[in-house]
């Protein structure tokens, strides 16, 4: 049976530092699946004008694409060149939540995360996220520094 890591990106190069060391664990696993995830922090209780509202929609689907294109395809590119399953998801929602969701969803047994980014939003979204993930997930979390 396949072992399933959820591995959370954050466009960094400490979100690289926790896709090297989950390829590092799926080598050490052997028959190892990386799922590789991105989650654009997004609430659907935030406060809109109208105009944003009728925006919406179009701005989720292109902040999806980019984060495919920029930082998911080319990570998994790189696994499935040397050999690896890898797969890749970008969602929106609540970093912690959505990769426990994903952990679920997917039959993970772990997930792999960075400490924290290494850049201004994101790394007050992904450092606080990085706790409560820790706090919250449903299989063990490793975190990497």
């Amino acid at each position: 049976m396949t072992t399933k890591l959820v591995v959370g990106l954050d466009g960094h190069a400490s979100g690289e530092r926790a896709l090297a060391h989950a390829r590092h664990l799926a080598e050490l696993i052997g028959d190892c699946e990386l799922i590789v995830v991105y989650v654009v922090e997004w609430s659907p209780f935030s406060f809109q004008t109208p105009e944003e509202n009728a925006e919406r929609h179009k701005r989720r689907e292109e902040e999806l694409k980019l984060a495919h294109d920029r930082i998911i395809d080319p990570a998994v590119k790189k696994l499935t060149d040397g050999g690896m399953k890898a797969e890749g998801i970008v969602r929106h929602g609540d970093v912690a939540q959505t990769l426990n969701r994903v952990c679920k969803d997917k039959g993970a047994s772990q997930i792999v995360v960075a400490r924290s980014s290494e850049g201004g939003f994101a790394q007050r979204v992904f450092g606080s996220s990085t706790s409560n993930l820790v706090m919250s997930a449903s299989v063990p979390v490793t975190v990497v520094a």
